[in-house]
């Protein structure tokens, strides 16, 4: 006699929004509101997780009632009226809201027009010291003005490319937001970024103008960039002019601009109208082959979709104060400035993460009274193994929610962040993890104020973003792992990539494996609850804490030292959270991998391309497998390093020596 199997019972939330939460967030009042103009169906009294999941199914079946009710909810001031919201569907290539024209510019500082509101912050900038500086709705407005007055005269035109190599300070903000408002296109560099690193970048898009710093402060030591600002301006033949601002005091460089001149006398600025498809900035996003991809995205595109983004899934508006540790190299510093965008303050930090103390993000949060607080998974993981206590040692009882992106946020650190803050603080804390991409500058899915948290899982894909999961064969699946795609345009998708055009290295990027189907090269997992599982790439591609590098810039920089013949780098996702990332070098003949050598492989990739960049082991090997083309094999090679047997990771057949594949295979059993 066999017994039934017994039904196994549904997993409980960590979390769930008490009734005040649901009733007063932005996303609640949006849905009865577009209920009752836009003909979105009814919420569903007493079950928000119907409710939101109808919404959902409404925002990508009827896209364009559902974008025109977004700009309308979030006071989208066009210039000139759209024709449609929708003019072509078609990906790549979707026309957004043709006709219209508007500036993000002067969406990001109409809350310095209340003058209730002039001489409060819109930006909290913190150092090392811990120490918040304010600077106020009237300040930043008139030194944009000031600043777009000065590139008019230095001869920017609209679609001119404007660069920064900054660290998160507001000159930064003040930079991007004069650029936008005379139609440059910005560009941003880290200045822990090499001259290689920067020029591979900058170069691609030929800027005018390029501001930068004279050095910066990082884990308490002072880091000077003269000599790398030098090898920038050598190698920017396009640069009319220079901008120094002199963060560690020492004097403009001769034939540069002083930034307090250009800033000095506040202006009200001017904002140039323009096309909703008018490029806004370019960021770079790193594939396994070739440059970063220069991914050019525009001013109404990113304007909406963080107004939706910031609005509706943060639920951040005038009183907040958002925080996101992040610099100028990540895309997730142009989503912190678009905090602006809602009328909340921003949070610059400018320094190490875990300065003097792994607890430094905390601190932050209690001196500027963030009220959402974002950090890499990373960051969360370090703070459970330090045994830091934020719940108890810091006032964190303004913020409201904790978010993460950069990896998947283990169960633990689920666990770690809830007990912190409900045990030692009786709080009620929204858990928001979250996952998107440079590629468009936002998140497919994450944070929803008004539904359960569950552990290991993101709550929703966001509205108007129809994610979905696909097996090999294109087909839907849930409740199983599959290819993260999007099946619809989102308004923020590039415009295209810079230099590239015919827009071929835009479609292999993307839409290679599923034509006109967006695919991320992420695995996924849509649960029957509608919950997201992101399991970590399903290519090749680099991913440290959410800054995406390829792995040909680091063999570049490798393969130039005589000693190394050729290498491999992995990325490998762990199960508990973790991200391990070795180098395997084939030495030249009557090389030896001594210590000075690792130092000096560690050290060029250091100063060639970025820290980020640096591996955590360099491993010797007798040699790099290839296809029978020639091309180095990554993606095997990650599998098995994830445990993956050696006939479900890689066809024999097609490999020019299998038995270089035995090495890796029983690396990872070693590894465990």
């Amino acid at each position: 006699m066999t017994t039934a199997p017994q039904p196994v019972d549904p997993p409980q939330p960590l979390w769930s929004p008490g009734e005040d939460r649901i009733a007063r967030a932005q996303v609640t009042r949006f849905h009865a509101w577009a209920a009752e103009r836009h003909g979105a169906p009814a919420p569903v009294p007493g079950d928000p997780v119907a409710g939101y999941a109808a919404l959902h199914r409404w925002s990508v079946e009827r896209t364009e009632p559902f974008w025109q009710a977004v700009t309308e909810w979030c006071d989208v001031r066009f210039s000139t009226p759209y024709e449609r919201v929708l003019a072509d569907a078609a990906m790549p290539g979707a026309r957004w809201f043709p006709g219209a024209t508007l500036n993000y510019a002067e969406h990001a500082l109409r809350t310095a027009e209340d003058p209730a509101r002039a001489d409060e912050p819109a930006l909290l900038h913190v150092d090392e010291t811990h120490e918040p500086v304010p600077v106020t709705w009237a300040v930043l407005r008139g030194q944009v003005g000031a600043l777009a007055a000065e590139l008019r005269r230095l001869g920017v035109r609209p679609g001119d490319r404007i660069s920064g190599y900054l660290p998160n300070i507001p000159q930064a903000v003040v930079a991007l937001l004069a650029t936008a408002a005379v139609g440059g296109v910005w560009t941003s560099c880290a200045p822990d970024f090499g001259a290689r690193s920067v020029l591979d970048r900058f170069q691609q898009v030929e800027p005018t103008v390029l501001f930068t710093v004279d050095g910066y402060h990082y884990g308490g030591k002072r880091h000077e960039r003269a000599d790398v600002v030098g090898e920038l301006r050598a190698g920017l033949p396009t640069l009319r002019a220079v901008v120094h601002i002199p963060l560690l005091g020492t004097p403009a460089p001769e034939g540069a601009l002083e930034w307090d001149a250009l800033t000095a006398h506040p202006t009200e600025p001017v904002f140039e109208q323009l096309p909703f498809d008018h490029p806004l900035w370019v960021l770079y996003s790193s594939g396994t082959t070739g440059l970063p991809k220069a991914i050019v995205q525009s001013q109404g595109g990113i304007l909406v979709e963080h107004l939706k983004q910031l609005a509706l899934h943060c639920d951040l508006g005038p009183g907040d104060r958002f925080f996101w540790y992040t610099s100028t190299g990540w895309m997730m510093w142009n989503f912190l400035v678009s905090g602006l965008l809602v009328g909340s303050t921003v949070v610059l930090y400018d320094g190490s993460p875990g300065h003097p103390d792994t607890a430094a993000q905390w601190r932050i949060a209690e001196r500027t009274g963030a009220t959402l607080f974002g950090t890499s998974a990373a960051y969360v993981m370090a703070c459970r193994k330090a045994g830091v206590r934020p719940g108890r040692d810091f006032d964190l009882s303004r913020v409201q929610c904790v978010a993460t992106t950069g990896s998947p946020l283990p169960p633990d650190g689920f666990r770690w962040i809830h007990d912190e803050f409900h045990q030692e603080a009786g709080g009620d804390m929204w858990i928001a993890s979250v996952s998107g991409g440079t590629d468009v500058c936002s998140c497919f899915a994450g944070a929803v104020p008004t539904l359960p948290v569950y552990i290991g899982e993101l709550q929703a894909p966001c509205l108007g973003t129809d994610l979905q999961a696909w097996d090999a064969q294109g087909k839907p699946v849930v409740d199983e792992v599959g290819e993260l795609v999007v099946t619809a345009p989102m308004p923020s998708m590039p415009l295209h990539f810079w230099n590239d055009p015919d827009g071929s290295r835009y479609h292999d990027s993307y839409f290679e494996m599923f034509p006109g189907v967006w695919r991320h090269g992420d695995w996924i997992t849509l649960t029957s609850r509608g919950t997201v599982v992101i399991h970590g790439r399903s290519d090749s591609t680099l991913n440290r804490q959410g800054v995406r590098m390829g792995s040909a810039d680091i063999y570049e920089a490798v393969e130039r030292l005589p000693e190394i013949r050729e290498s491999l780098v992995i990325g490998v996702e762990r199960p508990d959270g973790g991200y391990w990332m070795p180098l395997f070098v084939h030495l030249a003949p009557g090389a030896s991998l001594d210590d000075a050598l690792l130092d000096r492989i560690k050290r060029t990739i250091r100063e060639q391309l970025s820290p980020r960049h640096v591996p955590d082991e360099v491993i010797e090997v007798p040699a790099i497998p290839h296809t029978l083309t020639g091309k180095r094999i990554e993606v095997p090679v990650k599998r098995l390093l994830q445990g993956a047997p050696l006939e479900k990771a890689v066809n024999p057949g097609s490999v020019d020596n299998a038995e270089l594949l035995g090495f890796y295979e029983q690396l990872a059993r070693e590894r465990g």
